[in-house]
């Protein structure tokens, strides 16, 4: 069995590659079911979160599941939050293929899943990001859309300016045009694009700071308890999500589903990539895409790891 650790699992996924991995895996309309979600409660600190996610291709080739545990205490111990396995199967004959490190894969393809649909619903002429939240998934937002749009500039926000501030140093020795910024409202007012991977519990963008062309991405709320938009946003923006879990996990969407304030979903990245429904409409037009991860996109990028590795 292969054994993939982090640097190994980052250097198999290639964002280009990744990105089409997945656009490919949404066009075919590969399913899986609801991931399995158990609450692990903890005393002083906010409560923990198991997921099991599975999924199959159903074709005979490959199978999959990712044991996650998310632990927002973390961050006061100075650990990453998400800690996670990937197991790649044969479908047919149930030999276990490789094994993989489950949180460098769920980086990678959350913002993967973030770019494709931003190759969909953002402006082509895109070329500033506002990355809110620097913490695992945030750091990887940039070089995801500079995958698919010319960004140019990335202005990150933290609620810990010295996250933020270690962020940008690292994009700089990229070469990237990177700076920190407190004010979240005035940033938000100088970009193209808004990427939120937090674990925040109360809205951090408000609707009325956003611009006609904008597109905002929401990551970070997979409980219908966490927020990182208001209602206000979800009015004033055309809202996709990646699958139907969506509406029933995340409080960015349950939310404002049940105030009546989201009439309805636009589509899903199974629509987006299958073709069955348009994407941006007009420069002017606010899109909202909202995610939860889903096991199909974990199973995408371990395919494309493997015949990264095979390659080589």
């Amino acid at each position: 069995m292969l054994v993939l650790d982090a640097n190994a699992t980052s250097a198999a996924l290639d964002y280009s590659a990744l990105i089409a991995g997945l656009r490919e895996m949404f066009a075919a309309g590969v399913t899986a079911p609801l991931r399995h979600v158990h609450g692990l409660p903890r005393s002083g600190e906010p409560d923990a979160t198991l997921l099991v996610m599975p999924a199959w291709m159903g074709d005979g080739s490959h199978g999959g599941v990712k044991i996650v545990n998310v632990v927002p205490g973390n961050a006061s111990r100075g650990l990453s939050a998400v800690t996670a396995s990937y197991l790649l199967f044969d479908e047919t004959t149930g030999a276990h293929v490789a094994l993989m490190d489950g949180a460098t894969l769920t980086g990678r393809r959350t913002a993967a899943a973030s770019a494709l649909a931003a190759s969909y619903l953002a402006r082509a002429d895109a070329r500033t990001l506002l990355v809110v939240g620097a913490g695992h998934v945030g750091s990887e937002m940039p070089d995801a859309y500079r995958a698919v749009r010319p960004i140019e500039r990335v202005l990150v926000w933290n609620p810990t300016p010295a996250r933020a501030e270690r962020l940008v140093a690292r994009l700089r020795d990229k070469g990237i045009e990177a700076e920190t910024r407190e004010d979240l409202q005035a940033a938000v007012g100088e970009v193209d694009i808004i990427s939120c991977a937090t674990l925040s519990r109360s809205p951090l963008i408000h609707g009325d700071w956003l611009r006609p062309g904008q597109h905002l991405d929401l990551v970070g709320s997979f409980t219908p308890e966490m927020r990182e938009a208001d209602d206000r946003a979800v009015t004033r923006g055309r809202v996709f999500v990646d699958g139907p879990a969506a509406a029933v996990e995340s409080g960015d969407i349950k939310g404002p589903m049940a105030s009546g304030a989201l009439k309805e979903i636009a589509g899903t990245l199974y629509d987006l990539c299958g073709g069955g429904v348009e994407g941006r409409r007009s420069a002017s037009e606010i899109t909202l895409f909202k995610s939860v991860g889903l096991a199909v996109e974990d199973l995408a990028a371990a395919r494309v790891a493997l015949a990264s590795r095979r390659q080589d």
